[in-house]
C-alpha cells in the first residue's frame, strides 16, 4: 500500500496507541547513540519491518550516503540506503513504531510530509526524538539532557524526566518540521538530545544509550540492558586514564566542571554557561584522540 513515498507491506497490522521513537542520521546522532538505542528496543521486542521508501534517491544524495556491497550465500548484492518503518506489539502499554530518519538533501518538504503522512495513517499517538549532540561538558559529570514537548500529555513526560528544555536558537534540520507540525494531526511530540563531552568520539557510545534508555524506562517502561552498565563503566574509566595523559584536557576540565554546574543551577538550556572562544578552540584541538577507546 502506498502511502505518500511510503510503500507499506500488507496486511497493515493493527497497533495499540503506538508511540514513535525515532533518531534522525547523522545530524543528532553523535557516537551513533539514537542508533544504539533504538537498535536495543528493536531486538528487545523482535521489530518486524513495516515499509519503506519507495524511491530513496528522491531524497537522497548517494554521494553523500553511499550505497554499500555485500555478499549473501556467495551472491553479490547492493544495499541503498533507506528509510524504513518497523514496529513491535507489546503484551502492555503502547506498541512501538521505530522510524531511523536520514537527513534528506532534496524535495525535503515531501519528505517530511510523507513521514507525517503515514505516521498520521499508523494512528501515532506520541512521537519521541532521541538524539545526541556535541557541546563543551566535562565527562566527569551526568549528562544533561535538552529538549522539548508538544502537548499536555507529553509536557507532563518531559517535566517527569528532569530534561532541560532547550533554548537553542541557529541552524536545525528540515525534520524538525515533524515535532512541529504533528500535534496539528493529533500526534503530541517530545524530543531529549544529550550533551556529549566534545573532545569523546566513539563508535558505540554506552554511557549515552544508558542515559537515553533511563528515559524510555521511565516513561514507557521500557527494560534496561545490564551489560550496557558494565560496558558504560569500562568507556568511562578508560576515557579517565585518557584524559590525565593529555595535559590540555586536565586543565580544562576544571573550567567545563564549573560551566556545567552554572547549566543545572540555572537550568537555561544549551545557552546557559556559554563556553568561551578559549575553551572551545582547545576542544576542538584534542578532538577526536581516541578517547574511550581501548
Amino acid at each position: 500500500m502506498r502511502v505518500g513515498a511510503f510503500e507499506l507491506y500488507e496486511p497493515i497490522p493493527e497497533l495499540k496507541d503506538p508511540c514513535v521513537l525515532a533518531t534522525l542520521w547523522p545530524w543528532i546522532d553523535v557516537n551513533n547513540v539514537g542508533s544504539l538505542t533504538l537498535s536495543e528496543v528493536e531486538t528487545q521486542f523482535d521489530a518486524k519491518e513495516l515499509g519503506r521508501l519507495v524511491k530513496p534517491g528522491h531524497f537522497f544524495d548517494f554521494t553523500r550516503y553511499r550505497p554499500t556491497l555485500y555478499y549473501e550465500e556467495g551472491i553479490r548484492k547492493l544495499r541503498v540506503p533507506n528509510v524504513a518503518l518497523r514496529y513491535a506489539k507489546r503484551a502492555k502499554g503502547k506498541d512501538l513504531i521505530f522510524l531511523r530518519l536520514l537527513e534528506p538533501h532534496a524535495l525535503s518538504e515531501f519528505y517530511v510530509d510523507s513521514v507525517l503522512k503515514v505516521l498520521s495513517f499508523l494512528k501515532a499517538k506520541r512521537y519521541c526524538l532521541l538524539g545526541s549532540m556535541y557541546d563543551a561538558v566535562p565527562h566527569t559529570k551526568p549528562l544533561i539532557v535538552n529538549g522539548g514537548a508538544i502537548g499536555a500529555e507529553t509536557e507532563n513526560e518531559f517535566k517527569k524526566t528532569g530534561a532541560q528544555r532547550s533554548s537553542y536558537e541557529g541552524p536545525t534540520s528540515i525534520v524538525t518540521l515533524i515535532t512541529q507540525k504533528g500535534p496539528e494531526l493529533g500526534m503530541e511530540t517530545i524530543w531529549f538530545i544529550l550533551s556529549l563531552p566534545q573532545y569523546v568520539s566513539l563508535e558505540e557510545d554506552y554511557v549515552g544509550k544508558v542515559r537515553l534508555m533511563e528515559i524510555l524506562n521511565l516513561l514507557y517502561n521500557i527494560p534496561m540492558n545490564d551489560e550496557d552498565f558494565k560496558k558504560a563503566l569500562k568507556q568511562r574509566e578508560l576515557i579517565d586514564q585518557k584524559a590525565e595523559r593529555t595535559p590540555e584536557l586536565k586543565g580544562l576540565l576544571p573550567q567545563l566542571e564549573t560551566l556545567y554546574e552554572l547549566r543545572v543551577r540555572e537550568r537555561g538550556g544549551a545557552r546557559s554557561g556559554k563556553a568561551s572562544s578559549e575553551i572551545e578552540e582547545i576542544l576542538w584541538r584534542i578532538s577526536g584522540k581516541d578517547f574511550g577507546k581501548a
